[in-house]
């Protein structure tokens, strides 16, 4: 290291060069020294801008008498000098030399400081000056030095807007040959440039060198403020302004601002909607390069980069970058407003949007607007009906690729998400977020119309469809609309019959992956939903919910015509069918009417005679599941009804209801003939027979009819009584016991037992 400080300084020093070559001749601006005076005589022109060589055809000048000869070789396109080994042509000799040492993999100019070697005698010259840091080659304009010629010639077009080279294909136009030259590769799709390693082939020498970095692990640009290494010196410069916060591109347009031109051009193609990147093999357009390159190996399969701590393997580095981040937990990328972090820039520029508002993403075909690129794509298929990505198991097809992923964890049963709390597993990332909240607690996601909080967007953008009743998913089949796609999807296996869901225990199959997983804890007996006030277990959220209103008394579902009120929403559902003329749900075998349908499948149990639902304890048989649970509820002795006036304990919610009339006097029961209200609807049928004279009530012993069940309990309990008098009275005078004894029932009846 020390012995090449040494050569530097002695490259610097002029007079130690003067005395190795012997040079007489010196530049009075820059102090260049030069052995030839038509060498100083031309180096010069750079200094003045003289420029005396023209082309009488073009116009065009030149500083050099042999830059003028090779530029007139393009007008006559006249090349009398041919390369023997490839058969190339050239217009000017030197440049055939230059050629051939392609061939030869001659490099006769040495770096007499670092040993580099090369091929031309400009590349040695322009090298050199990385040592010196010289930059003779200064724009009059803004001031900016760089230390080539050409890098001159190409930053004043960034002045003057100047594009001389253009495209013979599309009609582009480009500031600097090479670009022109890269460009026409994509057209040609000429991929000269071989890694020797791998294989791998490039339309562009330094996309090789970059590349080749991936073998090697050299990252030679290194940020003087944090010490990260970058393989490529453009990254290396959009992170500084990281640190320094500099944007000097600035989009025309939109006035968005930019690290660096390379994004700000990438920008321009959301205004212009270019894609100038095409796939050959299925047609897709793509506005950047690395998206066709990763694009493509969604049809070769190839994932190149590899996970060296879990073995996955990801299609772009970009992926594999963001996936390290969940072994590393690091998240360097912070909101400035909230202070939340995430591990993708993307996902913070996203972020942003909720705090501005901004949907930049505008729908052409409906004036819908979107915070995300993918979700306007996404979007427009909804237009178009294109379902691009297949499931190459059961053929079934997917608008969006995230879709196509998840749909396939069907067929593999892959869950690579874990909770590292609890230790249970997803097929989803979203699935796993939401879960984690459940032992954080979190609620971010705010409603502004109502206050209630939620845990994930996609509940309170659900959540809000109650307030504005859209129902934007709707089935092409039959015309029903849903709040929910999932709801849609769920709908439309009804019409298509299909149940994907298959249970590996007892094969029995569902419609949907939710029913599945409910459906296997019967066989597991898990019951992971838990009430914190009384410690019942339940196997599903919704039923715990359900539940927690018995203590908290809330009924959230209200009928918009009675006013009354629900714990829930099925109970509404039930109850606006009271209001509804007719009863749409007829029984086949008897005529019988029902207002819902559950009404007529636990009616047909009477036909059938069917006790599908059996007590576990005893044995006993039910026709409804609701009666197995109140039923259970007698071996077990719960009372989950509590009355927080008296603190009575009920068994079944009717009861606790009219219970609760004793406390405040609600009859909300009234005879539409003579007015009188009552508190429960059984009392107000047993009035009405008053009116009406019928006696539905048949006693068995005595054969006489009542208006009220309550009348024919009285009276059987009477005929029993008088019916047990006379059976004693007669067994007294049959064993003829001299007993004075009194016609109290209860005491002849317990003498009698004594005997």
């Amino acid at each position: 290291m020390m012995e090449k400080s040494e050569k530097v300084e002695e490259l610097i020093s002029s007079q130690h060069v003067k005395e190795m070559r012997k040079l007489s001749y010196d530049c009075d601006i820059c102090k260049k020294v030069f052995s030839l005076k038509c060498n100083l005589i031309s180096h010069r022109r750079i200094h003045t801008g003289e420029k005396p060589y023209q082309c009488e055809i073009c116009g065009k000048s030149f500083s050099d008498q042999s830059a003028l000869t090779s530029h007139e070789g393009l007008h006559t396109k006249k090349k009398p000098y041919h390369c023997d080994v490839c058969g190339k042509s050239f217009s000017v000799s030197s440049v055939l030399t230059r050629h051939k040492r392609i061939h030869t993999g001659e490099q006769p100019y040495h770096c007499d400081v670092c040993g580099k070697s090369f091929s031309q005698s400009c590349n040695l010259s322009a090298h050199k000056r990385i040592h010196t840091g010289e930059k003779p080659y200064h724009c009059d304009i803004c001031g900016s030095s760089f230390s080539q010629s050409y890098c001159l010639t190409t930053h004043i077009r960034i002045h003057t807007g100047e594009k001389p080279y253009r495209c013979d294909i599309c009609g582009k136009s480009f500031s600097v040959s090479r670009v022109l030259t890269r460009h026409k590769r994509i057209h040609t799709g000429e991929t000269p440039y071989q890694c020797e390693i791998c294989g791998k082939s490039f339309s562009d020498q330094s996309a090789l060198i970059v590349h080749k970095r991936l073998h090697t692990g050299e990252k030679p640009y290194h940020c003087d403020v944090c010490g990260k290494s970058f393989s490529q010196s453009c990254n290396l410069s959009a992170h500084k302004c990281i640190h320094t916060g500099e944007k000097p591109y600035h989009c025309d347009i939109c006035g968005s601002y930019f690290s660096a031109s390379n994004d700000l051009m990438i920008h321009k193609r959301i205004h212009t909607g270019e894609k100038p990147y095409h796939c050959n093999i299925c047609g897709s357009s793509f506005s950047r390069s690395y998206c066709l390159t990763t694009h493509i190996r969604t049809h070769t399969g190839e994932k190149p980069y590899r996970c060296d701590i879990c073995g996955k393997s990801f299609s772009s580095n970009h992926q594999l970058t963001i996936h390290k981040r969940f072994h590393t937990d690091e998240k360097p990328y912070h909101c400035d407003i909230c202070g939340k972090s995430y591990t993708v820039s993307s996902v913070l520029t996203r972020h942003k949007r909720i705090h501005t508002g901004e949907k930049p993403y505008h729908c052409s075909i409906c004036g819908s607007s979107f915070s995300r690129s993918y979700c306007l794509t996404t979007h427009i298929r909804i237009h178009t009906g294109a379902k691009p990505y297949r499931c190459d198991i059961c053929g079934k097809s997917f608008s969006v690729s995230s879709v196509l992923t998840r749909h396939k964890r069907i067929h593999t049963r892959e869950k690579p998400y874990h909770c590292d709390i609890c230790g249970k597993s997803f097929s989803h990332n979203y699935h796993l977020t939401a879960h984690k909240r459940i032992h954080t607690g979190e609620k971010p996601y705010h409603c502004d119309i109502c206050g209630k909080s939620f845990s994930s967007n996609s509940e309170l953008v659900q959540h809000k469809r109650i307030h504005t009743g859209e129902k934007p998913y709707r089935c092409d089949i039959c015309g029903s609309s849903f709040s929910q796609s999932y709801h849609l999807t769920n709908h439309r296996r009804i019409h298509t019959g299909e149940k994907p869901y298959h249970c590996d225990i007892c094969g029995k199959s569902f419609s949907r992956n939710n029913a599945l997983t409910t459906h296997k804890r019967i066989h597991t007996g898990e019951k992971p939903y838990h009430c914190e006030n009384c410690g019942k277990s339940f196997s599903e959220s919704r039923l715990l919910s359900r539940h927690k209103r018995i203590h908290t008394g809330e009924t959230p579902y209200h009928c918009d015509i009675c006013g009354k009120s629900f714990s829930e929403s099925h109970a509404l559902t039930i109850h606006k069918h009271i209001h509804r003329p007719g009863k749409p749900y007829l029984c086949d075998i008897c005529g019988k009417s029902f207002s819902h349908k559950g009404g007529l499948a636990n009616h047909r149990y009477i036909h059938t005679g069917e006790k599908p639902y059996h007590c576990d304890i005893c044995g006993k048989s039910f026709s409804q599941n609701s009666t197995l649970t109140k039923h259970k509820r007698i071996h077990t002795g719960e009372k989950p009804y509590h009355c927080n006036i008296c603190g009575e304990s009920f068994s079944e919610n009717r009861i606790f209801t009219a219970h609760k009339r004793i406390h405040t006097g609600e009859k909300p029961f009234h005879c539409d003939i003579c007015g009188k209200s009552f508190a429960q609807n059984s009392t107000l049928i047993s009035h009405k027979h008053v009116h009406t004279g019928e006696k539905p009530y048949h006693c068995d012993i005595c054969g006489k009819s009542f208006s009220g069940k309550k009348r024919l309990n009285k009276a059987q309990i009477y005929s029993y009584r008088e019916e047990r008098k006379r059976v004693v009275s007669s067994l007294l005078y049959i064993y003829n016991i001299p007993l004075i004894y009194t016609m109290e029932v209860s005491k002849t009846f317990r003498f009698f037992l004594f005997l």
